[in-house]
C-alpha cells in the first residue's frame, strides 16, 4: 500500500459535499490521480477511525484560467466520495 498521505490529499470542502455529507453519509476527499478505490478505502481507514462501505471516484478536468493574454490549464485531479458504514462517529469533528 502506498502512504496514507499520498493518497489523500484534503478534504473537498464543498457545498455539494456539505449536502452530501448530511444527508447519505458521504465524505469527499481530493486524492491522486494514480490512486485506485482500493488504496482509497485502505488510507481512510487507517487514518481515521472509521469503517468505509463503498467508494465513488471521479477524473476532474482542470480549468482554463488566463493572465493577461496568455492562457493555460490547472491541473487535473481527482475526487473520491466514500461512503461510511450504518453507526459511524461524525465525520466533521474529525476533520
Amino acid at each position: 500500500m502506498k502512504n496514507v498521505f499520498s493518497v489523500l490529499k484534503g478534504p473537498c470542502l464543498t457545498e455539494k459535499a456539505a449536502l452530501l455529507q448530511e444527508k447519505d453519509n458521504k465524505i469527499a476527499f481530493k486524492v491522486s490521480p494514480d490512486s485506485n478505490k482500493i488504496e482509497i478505502k485502505q488510507a481512510v481507514e487507517k487514518m481515521f477511525p472509521v469503517k468505509v462501505k463503498n467508494v465513488h471516484t471521479a477524473n476532474m478536468h482542470g480549468k482554463q484560467k488566463r493572465v493577461g493574454r496568455f492562457t493555460g490549464f490547472r491541473d487535473d485531479w481527482k475526487k473520491a466520495y466514500v461512503t461510511l458504514s450504518e453507526g459511524q462517529i461524525n465525520f466533521a469533528d474529525e476533520l
